[in-house]
Formats: structure tokens, sequence, C-alpha cells
């Protein structure tokens, strides 16, 4: 099996995203509920952040609820959103302990209060943290960012702060969730599925994907290094050809 050992540290991805799917169908196989993946799969995070962070990468952003899940069967939201109070009051000691700083992407609001407040409290107390960047995103939907970015942009032009000459990818980067991070560099989507499902659409633009035939609840070490080898092991091009860049 691969270790953190055997990566390049010369050549990170800066920003990791992790698409977590496969906790039902995992659920399933062992004849149990669907909350029972989702409860296994918080301990993949963990590892995941942990080793994320001794590796040294600059931000991780997890596919935590998207907008369309909202359309699940009740009981099985309930369930998350209590693992979600219940993790983030949990692991705040090791996001510290690892010097993470947590960050949130999203519509926040639709959250219950319960998770909103936990949420907010974690990202305070982790706010001094100079090291990775997890983010969450939660109730996320990029296509619905993407909406929001052009109404805000639309509204300044209106309003002569902004003038449509003047619009370029730095102007649509500040008004998206995730102004605050750099594109990313290498998707991850677990369960064998290859799809992106309105995942940071803008953002993964010139990212390398990775699509990995496990469920999230058996994400491990080897799995992450496997995916970050074969990011290292590809030529990134943006346009250019291979001669350029040599």
């Amino acid at each position: 099996m691969h270790t953190l050992d055997e990566v390049n540290k010369e050549k990170l991805p800066k920003h990791i995203a992790i698409i977590m799917d496969g906790n039902g169908r995992w659920a399933k196989q062992r004849g149990k509920l669907r909350v029972f993946g989702h409860e296994n799969g918080v301990e993949a995070v963990r590892n995941t952040v942990e080793n994320c962070a001794k590796l040294q990468i600059q931000c991780l952003t997890l596919y935590a609820f998207s907008t369309e899940n909202w359309n699940r069967p009740k009981v099985e939201v309930q369930t998350l959103m209590k693992l979600l109070v219940a993790s983030l009051r949990k692991e705040l000691e090791t996001l510290n302990k690892n010097n993470i700083r947590l960050k949130a992407i999203g519509k926040i609001d639709s959250l219950p209060q319960k998770a909103q407040k936990e949420l907010s409290e974690v990202i305070s107390k982790t706010s001094k943290n100079t090291g990775m960047i997890l983010t969450l995103a939660l109730s996320y939907g990029s296509r619905d960012e993407i909406k929001s970015a052009i109404k805000e942009i639309s509204t300044k032009v209106k309003n002569n702060i902004i003038s449509p000459e003047n619009i370029d990818e730095a102007v649509i980067n500040t008004h998206l969730y995730t102004h605050f991070l750099p594109d990313v560099d290498l998707l991850i989507r677990t369960s064998g599925e290859h799809r992106i499902s309105n995942f940071l659409l803008w953002q993964i633009a010139y990212a390398e994907l990775y699509f990995i035939d496990v469920f999230w609840p058996d994400f491990r070490e080897h799995h992450l290094v496997e995916a970050i080898l074969s990011y290292q092991n590809r030529e990134r091009r943006f346009g250019k050809t291979s001669e350029q860049l040599n």
C-alpha cells in the first residue's frame, strides 16, 4: 500500500476537492440503513483531513451536503445534520492541533439553527490557525453559486459600481463563495461514479480529475496517496503544448 512518504512534496496540489460519494451503497452492501454509511464516513473524513494536513496541502474542500440532498428522505437529512453538529464539536480539538482553519460555502442560512451555531463557533475558534484551509460545502450547488454571483455583479453594474467592460475572471472569482480559495488542482470522486454533480463547476476548469471505485467510508491514506501520485504524473498544460512547457 502507498504511504504519504511516497508523495513528492515539491509537486503538491495546492487545492484538493473531494466528492465524498458512496455512503449509502456502502451501508446497503452490509444490510444496514443509509445513515449507517454516513456515520462510518466520518472516520474517512478525519483520516483524509489529517493526512492532507500532514502533507501540508494548502486547501481541502469537501462536498458534504448539496442543495439537491435536501430532497432525500427526511430521516436521512436529519441524521446528516445531527452528524454535522456532533462532528464539528468533536473535531474542534483535532482541527486546532493540526493548525487547520475551517471555512464553509453554500447556503449556510438554510441549515438548522443548531448546525449554523456549531459551524459558526468552530469557524471562529479556528480562525487564527495558519495551516490548511478546510472548507465544507454545505447546502452547496455550483449553478446556484454562479447564479448568485451573476445577480451581485448585475446589481453593481446597475448601480455603476462595476463597468461591464471591466468584468473579467478576477471579478467573477471575487463574487463566488470560494473567493478566498485558489482554483482546484485535483478533484477526487469516490464510489466509481464519473460525474461532477454540480460541484465547483467554475473552479475545476483546469483541475485534474480522479475517479476511484471505492466507497467513501473505505477511503484511506493509500487511496489519497494514489490520487496525488496520479496528479503528479500528469502533465498540466493549461492550453499550451508540451514543447512550450519544456
